[in-house]
């Protein structure tokens, strides 16, 4: 009996222990898979290995196992990733949260993705995806945040979605969806945000949107939808936000012009069925007030002659209006593309091509001030009687430069002076008249707000920045046919932060402890001063700050660049400046669900660059993390040093950094906190 017993037991051992596994295998092969799609040159994912165990704390950068010991978490945002989505992804049964945002992977999304019946959080967005959402997403029923924006998705969107009864938050903006807005959308109950923003969408919004009684944000801007926007959604009040849509109307949207019986009669009809508009396949059955009333007189009269005649007249009298307006809209489009086309020739001689493929893209659908002054008689931001709405005439005196100051500065930007530049702009050094030194950037015109008051407001507010731990600004100077806008600051002779991140022992540019005790205590003072409130500025955030943007003067002491500069940027060149920044990690979490920068915001990028002047290193392991959490000094402290720091000072300053970039922003101290608490580590 008791041979019996031995043997049987040796049978539930084996049997416990070989089913796990091999269902371990199954999932380890399946990461193999994946981290071969998703890091293909083997430069980010070094960690994950054969023969290691993804569950052990560590070992496998970015993966998290649940209490089963099964794969439940991949965070791998902003690690660079160049690659693809696997479908191998779908192997991993237990996966809850997938997190992919803020890398450079391509291709389409698998829909084998949909296996996960047990994914609550998918993040995608900030890629370089193509292809459609798959459909197949729809039947995703655990799925509770859908972050796809800010990729190259196309086609539309899939009616089924609306299926999806958990889902509280849907980022679908910055992407090339086409089509309707699904009115089953509606159906999803737990919806809190839904942002469609800068996609070509046509249509109406449904009114299903409006019963949604959770929604707080729905973000349908720059698209092309049409029609009366339903009242219900004037109760998310600053949640809602429909402009750039010359279609919509409505009453009580101050942003939106008054509805009329050209827009109602205007009104695409949707088929629920199939999310396509029904007079794209039938012109003749659009519903209108003004057919139907026809129809009614037709109906009353026996359709009299003289109604005839009405009908005819009206129908006649629209069809002739819209051939002029298409030819003169067509005459203004070519006449406007030549008048363009000067003006690129002009920018692209002189300095060489300054912005992407993709910031052209943004110019095309974002027409500039500056450009209104090239095509007409419009608002001229430098002229001498600028009145006070425009705000110039309260700018210090000896801000206004003029092209030929800048030109002969920077010896009309030459690429001698070049010092760098970005999707966006140029920075060129350049010496004034009176023998100071300055860098000089260039702004395409198209890159700017294309409100003026916008404008207006946010060089107001530049010049209205003084600070010894910000970039000085000493004055702008616009060329209208360059199409150009130049910003002149201080030149800082020693580069930026970066410079001064992994570089080899021995060189000149490792930072001594003082140093970088002394760097991180200034910036900290010049993010304090930009959240501060007083007469003669307001609070602001920054957006952006990272070790390229903070800039070093002659006694190596820390300047801020770009403080406020996004202010004069639209929106899609913003989006394109961020999202470099966030795939180094600078972005708080928190900005991929609210889609909105705090001053918690500008804290996290702070708690990151504390990090990185402590480690000497500008990319931040999981490891380091690990060391910093554990206080490990020996592992996380900069080894160029060579030991010559202080351990509690090291501590207390690890401290802090972890505390500014903790995930939660109401756990987060504020800057002034921050301040107080460096303070007191220096005595």
């Amino acid at each position: 009996m008791g041979v019996v017993n031995c043997v049987s037991c040796m049978f539930l051992l084996v049997a416990l222990c070989g089913l796990p596994a091999a269902y371990g295998n199954a999932e380890l092969r399946a990461l193999m898979e994946i981290k071969l799609s998703l890091d293909p040159h083997n430069h980010h994912l070094s960690s994950w290995t054969d023969g290691g165990d993804p569950c052990s704390s560590g070992t496998f950068e970015g993966v998290a196992c649940n209490e089963h010991r099964k794969v439940s978490n991949i965070s791998l945002q902003g690690k660079g990733l160049d690659g693809k989505v696997s479908p191998a992804v779908a192997e991993l049964k237990c996966l809850s949260g997938l997190y992919l945002h803020y890398n450079s992977l391509t291709g389409e999304i698998p829909k084998e993705i949909a296996n996960l019946t047990e994914l609550t959080d998918l993040y995608l967005d900030v890629n370089n995806l193509t292809g459609t959402i798959p459909p197949e997403i729809g039947d995703m029923t655990s799925l509770q945040v859908l972050q796809l924006c800010c990729n190259q998705l196309t086609g539309g969107i899939p009616p089924n979605m609306g299926s999806l009864k958990k889902l509280s938050v849907l980022a679908l903006q910055h992407n090339r969806l086409n089509g309707t807005i699904p009115s089953s959308l509606g159906g999803s109950g737990m919806l809190k945000r839904l942002d469609l923003s800068f996609n070509q969408l046509s249509g109406t919004i449904p009114t299903s949107l409006a019963n949604i009684t959770l929604l707080e944000v729905l973000d349908v801007q720059n698209n092309s939808l049409s029609g009366v926007v339903p009242s219900a959604l004037k109760g998310l009040n600053g949640g809602f936000n429909c402009s750039n849509n010359p279609g919509l109307c409505g009453v009580g949207f101050p942003s939106l012009k008054v509805c009329t019986g050209w827009d109602q009669a205007n009104i695409i009809q949707v088929d629920p069925s199939t999310n396509i508009p029904k007079n794209a396949t039938n012109n003749a059955s659009v519903n209108s007030p003004i057919s139907s009333n026809f129809h009614a007189h037709c109906n009353q009269t026996h359709c009299s002659s003289s109604s005839k005649f009405m009908q005819f007249a009206f129908v006649s009298g629209v069809f002739t209006a819209t051939v002029v307006l298409t030819i003169g809209g067509f005459l203004i489009f070519i006449c406007c593309r030549r008048r363009k086309q000067k003006i690129g020739n002009t920018f692209d001689t002189s300095d060489g091509q300054l912005s992407t493929p993709q910031a052209k893209e943004f110019s095309s659908r974002i027409a500039s001030p500056f450009l209104k002054l090239e095509y007409s008689n419009g608002w001229d931001a430098f002229a001498d009687d600028h009145d006070r709405n425009g705000g110039f005439q309260e700018f210090p005196l000896g801000f206004n430069y003029n092209l030929e100051d800048v030109g002969s500065a920077t010896q009309y930007f030459s690429k001698v002076n070049l010092l760098g530049k970005s999707k966006f702009s140029a920075v060129y050094k350049g010496i004034l008249k009176d023998g100071s030194v300055v860098a000089v950037k260039s702004i395409n015109v198209t890159c700017c707000k294309s409100e003026e008051a916008e404008f207006v407001k946010g060089l107001n507010l530049l010049t209205s920045l003084r600070h010894e731990n910000l970039v000085k600004l000493r004055g702008f100077c616009y060329s209208k046919e360059r199409g150009e806008f130049f910003l002149i600051y201080d030149f800082a002779p020693n580069g930026n932060l970066s410079q001064y991140l992994d570089v080899q022992d021995r060189s000149s540019h490792v930072l001594d402890w003082t140093t970088r005790v002394t760097i991180i205590n200034g910036i900290a003072k010049g993010i304090l001063y930009l959240h501060s409130n007083e007469p003669s500025k307001p609070s602001i955030v920054h957006q952006n700050i990272s070790i390229k943007k903070v800039l070093m003067d002659e006694n190596l002491e820390p300047l801020i660049s770009d403080s406020g500069l996004l202010k004069l940027l639209a929106d899609d060149v913003v989006f394109s400046a961020l999202k470099f920044s966030a795939a180094l990690g600078y972005m708080a979490p928190e900005y991929i669900t609210t889609g909105r920068f705090t001053e918690k915001s500008d804290v996290y990028a702070f708690g990151v660059i504390i990090l990185q002047i402590l480690s000497g290193r500008s990319k931040l392991s999981h490891l380091m993390r690990l060391a910093a959490e554990s206080c490990r000094l020996e592992d996380f402290i900069d080894p160029y040093l060579k030991g010559k720091f202080f351990d509690t000072e090291a501590a207390k300053l690890t401290e802090i950094a972890l505390a500014c970039t903790n995930e939660l922003p109401d756990l987060r101290p504020t800057m002034e906190a921050v301040v107080e608490e460096l303070k007191a580590c220096d005595s």
